[in-house]
């Protein structure tokens, strides 16, 4: 069995929970509907346009914040599962065969649910 550092692992884990959040918050906002989802912002919504290239750059920007925050939120929530695998003592277990992650996978990918095996 491996005796792991899970400090280390929720310290790396916090701190990228951190600048994920800073970097959601760069191109969205939570929902106030569902606080575990996100939104994503445009620039200025409620003005209106003057033409309609103007109109298609807010869409455009809508659109590739949206990608963004998708792929963001992605990240994110893998960070906080990790960070509840750390609290309930799962965390470094594979969730395919239950043998132990090894600890140069979980320093590549601290998210890392399974081992290499079953990736």
């Amino acid at each position: 069995m491996l005796v792991m550092d899970t400090a280390h692992f929720k310290q790396k884990l916090t701190e990228e929970r951190k600048k994920l959040e800073g970097e959601l918050k760069s191109v969205g906002h939570i929902n106030p509907h569902n606080p575990a989802d996100w939104e994503a912002t445009a620039a200025d919504l409620n003005t209106l346009p003057a033409d309609k290239n103007e109109v298609a750059d807010t869409i455009e920007e809508f659109e590739e914040r949206s990608a963004i925050l998708k792929q963001l939120e992605i990240q994110y929530n893998d960070v906080k599962e990790a960070l509840a695998r750390i609290e309930s003592g799962t965390f470094g277990k594979c969730a395919v065969c239950k043998e132990d992650i090894s600890h140069e996978r979980l320093e590549a990918l601290p998210t890392a649910k399974t081992c290499m095996q079953h990736n």
